[in-house]
């Protein structure tokens, strides 16, 4: 029962540093522009997709032997 004691204001701590991490992201414009966002990734810069990605060309001429993949049978 005293377990109480400590938990009880444990969580009312943990509840308003929640709350302020909230707050801390509504004023510093966390969520000001919500599709923006998820469009952006979507936008082919270009010349982008003609290249690929630093350390893959090396990575594809490089591959251990028996790298295959598995063998299902």
């Amino acid at each position: 029962m005293n377990i109480i004691f400590l938990l009880a204001p444990f969580s009312v701590l943990l509840g308003l540093m929640a709350v302020g991490a909230f707050v801390w992201t509504l004023r510093s414009g966390q969520y000001e522009d919500i599709e923006g966002s998820a469009a952006r990734i979507l936008i082919d810069e270009e010349g982008e997709s003609d290249r690929p990605a630093p350390g893959l060309e090396a990575a594809a001429t490089s591959a251990p032997a028996g790298a295959e993949g598995p063998h299902r049978g």
